[in-house]
């Protein structure tokens, strides 16, 4: 039996999977001793649509950037297993290379199993996890597991899972609560989004176990409406686990029951703080509560309620599985494991990695992401989005672990990676996290909702050449107010992106205010466009192109552009073929 997987994870889709499997499943139709099916995001999103080709002994041909028109030859190929028909298609050679360097543990099914069959979870020992559990284990004995593991929560902050599940635990109330945070929103962040798409049993069978450690008989997946395709796999998904006795009364024939259900949030980003995540699902406006009492006493309508994001809970069936031990043995001594990143930005190969804690940031950026991808350096990666800061190209080295990358002045966070090159300004980067933050706080605190406005007005001010004497040391002081004072994580780490673009590069900071020059050109109000008279022919091709009639000359004779009428939309720059428009 040959079998033809077609990657359909949102990427995939959106690259054109889904008229590839149409256009398959027509070709195919009739041919006998093949299955076509679909899977979910592998990882490699930079090479959609994946087209995944095992032969009757399982070996594996990998066509990527498959378009309706490579149909046709995979139809002859698979018919008549020549080899020489694989030559008419593209066929990986970085596939081997992206996936050997990595680690994957909640990755392990993305890209290999049919998201929308429970079979093929089962038949990979899936749900096997579970059973052990409920039936040979105590929920103190899987505590000790996750304890033993080390694992850490993957959603930004590294709290010991076992802690949390530990506290629910012992807290004495008949009616507990068991919640996942799938409300991913950083900007460059996909990482949960990708694991419901291409593998939601594991997250089901993670969080059951989890339920039952904590004593929950109610499972919840708080996740973003943003995400259709997630929740549409979820929900089949849940339904093909109550079918099979997995999820409801009586589990596995024990006294142990669980339902499960999506809450679908409207995507704020505040509400990827637990306490604002639960008023959210109890139909408030989401925003954050003084804690204590932590959730783990008083959550959910006031009960104990546990909360962990998707990748945590990814972990958990394997470490059931496999031991804490085998989970503790990756990583650092202070971060045990794997973590998984969406490397984005001007990067290679952008897509996801799942790798042992305690690898570079040069790993990841170079030996695993293919390096820049254009012909600029290296410049700096934004760790832990929003929340995060920037790390800049000298300290690539850093190794990959909670209190390293706290070191620099960035986060872990949830695992988004943006690299940047030499063409980013970073004063103008400050500013577009800074835009977000302000606009996704919930406003219940003076130090976040008006400081956060005051240092964007501020930024905003430094780009378009407005800066005055004195702004550094202002956004400093704001900088520090607002994490002294504000009330949740979203507010305490807002400024980051401020305070490592100045640590790093203050340089930057300073040409904007003293020499009113953004050093990379990317602040459209410090640039400036003119014409090397010693350089232009005349040809006249800018002035045809220029949308504002600002270049003017006669023909064979040297232009000129009117600086008041010049847009800076950098057409005559683009469009010169003798170099002669200068950019400052």
């Amino acid at each position: 039996m040959i079998q033809i997987k077609v990657g359909q994870g949102s990427c995939g889709i959106s690259a054109g999977a889904a008229n590839v499997y149409a256009a398959l499943h027509t070709a195919l139709m009739e041919a006998p001793d093949v299955s076509l099916s679909v899977t979910g995001c592998v990882g490699m999103c930079w090479l959609e649509p994946i087209v995944d080709v095992y032969n009757a002994s399982g070996g594996l041909t990998r066509l990527v950037r498959v378009t309706e028109n490579d149909v046709p030859k995979i139809a002859e190929y698979v018919r008549s297993g020549e080899p020489e028909h694989v030559r008419k298609l593209t066929v990986s050679d970085e596939d081997a290379e992206f996936l050997s360097k990595q680690t994957r543990i909640a990755l392990r099914n993305c890209g290999v199993i049919d998201p929308e069959d429970i079979g093929g979870y089962i038949a990979a020992g899936g749900y096997e996890a579970l059973r052990t559990v409920i039936l040979h284990k105590s929920p103190e004995e899987v505590i000790d597991v996750i304890k033993s593991s080390g694992l850490a929560g993957r959603g930004g902050a590294g709290f010991p899972a076992w802690f949390k599940w530990d506290a629910a635990r012992k807290s004495r109330d008949e009616i507990k609560y068991l919640i996942c945070n799938a409300d991913e929103g950083d900007p460059g962040a996909f990482m949960d989004r990708a694991v419901i798409e291409s593998d939601p049993h594991n997250l089901i069978e993670g969080m059951l176990i989890g339920a039952y450690a904590i004593g929950a008989k109610e499972a919840i997946v708080y996740v973003r409406a943003e995400y259709p395709l997630a929740i549409a796999r979820l929900e089949r998904a849940i339904n093909q686990a109550a079918s099979e006795g997995l999820i409801g009364e009586n589990i596995f024939g024990s006294d142990f029951s669980c339902s499960f259900r999506i809450k679908a949030g409207a995507g704020a980003f505040v509400c990827g703080e637990e306490t604002a995540l639960i008023e959210s699902l109890e139909g408030q406006r989401g925003m954050p509560r003084l804690k204590p009492p932590f959730p783990a006493q008083s959550g959910y309508w006031r009960k104990p309620s546990n909360i962990n994001n998707v990748e945590t809970f990814a972990n958990v069936a394997w470490i059931i599985r496999n031991g804490g031990e085998a989970f503790a043995a990756m990583g650092t001594p202070d971060s045990k494991g794997t973590k998984v990143f969406a490397l984005t930005g001007k990067i290679k190969r952008g897509g996801l990695v799942e790798i042992p804690m305690g690898k570079t940031l040069h790993d990841v950026i170079f030996d695993i992401g293919g390096g820049m991808r254009t012909d600029k350096k290296f410049k700096c990666v934004q760790m832990g989005g929003p929340s995060g800061g920037c790390i800049p190209a000298s300290l690539s080295d850093t190794l990959i672990d909670y209190k390293r990358l706290s070191a620099t002045g960035a986060i872990m966070g949830s695992g988004g990676m943006v690299v940047m090159d030499e063409s980013t300004c970073m004063v103008n980067m400050a500013r577009f996290f800074l835009d977000f933050t302000a606009k996704e706080s919930c406003g219940k605190c003076v130090p976040c909702r008006i400081g956060t406005k005051r240092l964007l007005e501020v930024l905003t001010r430094i780009c378009n050449g407005e800066g005055k004497d004195g702004d550094i040391g202002l956004l400093e002081e704001l900088c520090n107010q607002i994490k002294e004072s504000s009330l949740c994580g979203l507010g305490q780490t807002a400024p980051n992106p401020v305070l490592t673009t100045l640590k790093y590069f203050r340089h930057e900071y300073e040409a904007h205010i003293k020499e009113k020059r953004c050093p990379t050109g990317e602040c459209q109000a410090l640039i400036t466009y003119s014409i090397d008279p010693g350089t232009c022919t005349g040809c006249t091709a800018c002035v045809k192109k220029c949308p504002a009639n600002a270049i003017n000359g006669e023909r064979k004779a040297a232009h000129v552009i009117d600086a008041e009428l010049c847009i800076k939309c950098g057409r005559c720059e683009e469009v010169c073929r003798f170099g002669a428009v200068v950019k400052r």
